[in-house]
């Protein structure tokens, strides 16, 4: 090889070289620009270095898609009826570019959600191709699905291909199972870091900011789940109720008398939508009993019990269903139901223990406050020594009703008008002053609770 032809390979690598890394340096330069606009929202300015970062360099940063999709989404909000359906298609191709390049930075749980609620929302295909997509996030990356929204999106789509004939009534239970569980966990995360907050703030400790900006969230995310679960609740509606679910369950029950799956689902929904007076019931109980003692036969047995008066036996086998089961929400409905058996039986120390192993399993069960407010309230007059402890018992009980309407959005409407009620009861401002250096009042009985003296 002459020296000639040497100096030409030798300058065109140098050439390709020098091409490259004037490119690098051109992205570089070209996304420093357009991230910068973005950053500020102006996307105006941004758009144009911006797209072309994503035609010509699109495996430079995942960034270039998170702010494009800010870009397009802020389009779509301002855009007229006519325009959103194409702006939200580019949306959707520009998330399907981003998992081209950046599969690793990329959630399948939420893109193939986020896709489907696009579709959803600007009518863009038909309803099997609208749930095909939340079906594919659903399945291949359940941990990463949890936007309120999109999981009654999801729900009522498939109710309504279910209503269409395209899916079975008994895939509308199973999901709707396995919804709702996923919604009443993220309930529970939610209301514990409430509980947790609202404690400290009534022990006279105030919250830093950024604790106070973790209430608000906690709250808000909440409220969005108490929404999407009656939301939900309100699209089942007449097609669990027991004129469907006995004639379904009768006519499956030859089949599938030995799939324990199938009887604890059936049994679990009988007994939610109060079908227990149905020998069905009964038949279900017993077969599932048999094939697998479990918490939920026990459960079961112990609802039996209690419609034949046997409320001893029915407490036995509520508490072994506690001791069995591994699901903390089924663990905190069980024990809630043996605090409701004792409430009614008078013994409202036990009744109040049982409501509280009830909410260390399920934080976000508002219910079992009001029940320890209401126990309290009804206790006033016997647990105090004078006229002011006596009714200082309500401060306690008013307390009690507020966490309800905190920990539970659905019950916050009738919290309120329960704690101002308790509240109306408790001592005025004139008692506090007629009473000074009394900080706290210590509540005896059954309570043997202590509880502030508030500023009024």
């Amino acid at each position: 090889m002459n020296t000639k032809v040497l100096f030409v390979i030798a300058t065109g690598l140098v050439l390709g070289t020098t091409k490259v890394s004037a490119q690098a340096t051109d992205c570089a330069t070209t996304a420093s620009i357009a991230y910068e606009h973005a950053k500020v929202k102006n996307y105006a300015s941004a758009e144009e270095p911006l797209w072309k970062v994503r035609k010509e360099c699109p495996t430079y940063s995942v960034a270039t898609y998170q702010f494009g999709e800010k870009l397009l989404k802020a389009k779509l909000k301002k855009a007229a009826a006519g325009e959103k359906k194409a702006i939200a298609s580019e949306i959707i191709t520009l998330k399907k570019e981003r998992y081209q390049y950046f599969p690793a930075k990329t959630k399948l749980g939420v893109m193939h959600s986020d896709i489907g609620q696009l579709m959803f929302d600007n009518k863009m295909g038909t309803k099997d191709s609208q749930f095909a997509e939340f079906d594919k996030a659903y399945n291949e990356d359940k941990g990463n699905f949890k936007r309120p929204k999109k999981l009654y999106t999801y729900f009522s789509l498939f109710v309504d291909l279910h209503d269409e004939g395209k899916k079975e009534l008994q895939g509308v239970f199973d999901l709707y199972d396995d919804i709702t569980e996923k919604i009443e966990n993220e309930e529970s995360r939610l209301a514990k870091i409430i509980a947790g907050y609202t404690e400290k703030e009534e022990s006279g400790t105030a919250l830093s900011s950024k604790e106070k900006k973790k209430l608000k969230n906690a709250g808000i995310n909440l409220t969005a789940f108490s929404k999407v679960k009656a939301g939900i609740n309100q699209k089942l509606g007449e097609r669990a109720d027991c004129a469907n679910l006995i004639p379904l369950y009768n006519g499956q029950f030859g089949a599938k008398k030995g799939d324990v799956s199938w009887l604890k689902g059936a049994a679990g929904r009988m007994s939610a939508k109060d079908c227990t007076d149905d020998p069905l019931f009964f038949k279900l109980v017993e077969a599932l009993h048999k094939a697998e003692p479990s918490a939920k036969s026990a459960y079961y047995l112990g609802i039996l019990a209690l419609k034949d008066k046997k409320t001893t036996t029915g407490l036995k086998y509520f508490n072994q269903s506690a001791e069995l089961e591994t699901k903390a929400n089924d663990k905190a409905k069980v024990y809630f139901r043996i605090g409701e058996v004792l409430k009614r039986q008078g013994n409202k120390g036990r009744a109040r223990g049982y409501y509280r192993k009830a909410l260390k399993y399920k934080p976000s069960m508002g219910t079992a406050y009001l029940r320890i407010a209401s126990m309290i309230a009804s206790s006033a007059n016997g647990c105090g020594d004078d006229v002011f402890s006596k009714r200082a018992v309500y401060w306690l009980a008013e307390n009690y009703a507020r966490k309800a309407g905190k920990v539970d959005p659905s019950l916050r409407s009738t919290a309120t008008k329960t704690a101002a009620n308790y509240k109306a009861k408790a001592p005025s401002k004139t008692d506090i002053f007629n009473n000074p250096g009394i900080t706290k009042v210590q509540i005896g009985c059954w309570i043997g609770e202590t509880v502030r003296v508030p500023k009024l």
